[in-house]
């Protein structure tokens, strides 16, 4: 299926997107602010939220929001003042993609780092889940709102050495399916998993250091994918996406 969205087939949405400032979730936020949302960009360094600020205003597209957030070291109540303020000034949450998380690092379990190891579970899986649940009030007051969690091929399937990343995954796999059970028959919340598969990202760099980059696929072939997830265009509930769905390999 080859997915061809309109132009403004997120306008009036707000969208919120962690890990905006590189990879995917970069892409992901200039290519839903290009289709009319507002897009409330988190990442950890403000130079780089106002750098990509400033590429979506000096397209006009509609004015993002900032969020300054440290996932690896933010407390319960920074996510439930996040909530307040998204509450105040935008009034619900039409859309959460869940894309920030790190590596950490690919050794044996055996000889894992166990603060590295509790770092990366902390960002990869404990805020997701403390974010989640602050914010699906927000999310009920919209219609049809959707949350995508960005997951891996590690994280349908463990392998040796993915360590913390691999199990995180995992972990986050089994909260979005418990979480799309309880939404089937409660609410217009749609929950999904989206695993892009071998993506052109610094973090593909930094686990496979020896691979040719162009061998692998770019973010932006992905977005139809990330777009329908989004939007109203999305039916489905509690699934797992991945990119040959919509004609991208």
């Amino acid at each position: 299926m080859t997915y061809i969205p309109q132009s403004d087939l997120l306008a009036d949405k707000t969208i919120l997107v962690t890990g905006a400032t590189s990879g995917i979730g970069r892409v992901a936020a200039k290519t839903y602010a290009a289709h009319g949302a507002t897009v409330l960009l988190l990442g950890k360094r403000t130079d780089a939220l106002e750098a990509i600020y400033d590429e979506i205003v000096d397209s006009g597209y509609p004015e993002p929001g900032i969020v300054v957030l440290d996932l690896a070291t933010q407390n319960i109540s920074d996510l439930q003042q996040l909530g307040d303020v998204i509450l105040e000034r935008y009034g619900k949450l039409d859309g959460l993609l869940h894309n920030a998380s790190i590596l950490g690092d690919r050794v044996p379990v055996e000889t894992y780092d166990l603060n590295t190891w509790a770092k990366v579970m902390h960002v990869n899986f404990t805020n997701v889940c403390y974010l989640t649940r602050i914010l699906l009030p927000l999310l009920r007051l919209a219609p049809n709102a959707s949350v995508i969690f960005t997951s891996s091929s590690v994280g349908a399937a463990p392998r040796a050495y993915w360590g913390a990343y691999a199990v995180s995954k995992y972990a986050t796999e089994g909260f979005a399916k418990l979480l799309s059970e309880e939404m089937e028959n409660a609410s217009d919340i749609q929950v999904n998993i989206l695993n892009p598969g071998s993506t052109r990202t610094k973090m593909r760099a930094a686990a496979f250091p020896n691979e040719d980059p162009n061998t692998v696929v770019s973010a932006e072939s992905l977005m139809p994918l990330y777009l329908y997830l989004i939007s109203n265009d999305c039916v489905e509930n509690g699934q797992t996406f991945d990119r040959q769905w919509s004609g991208l390999e």
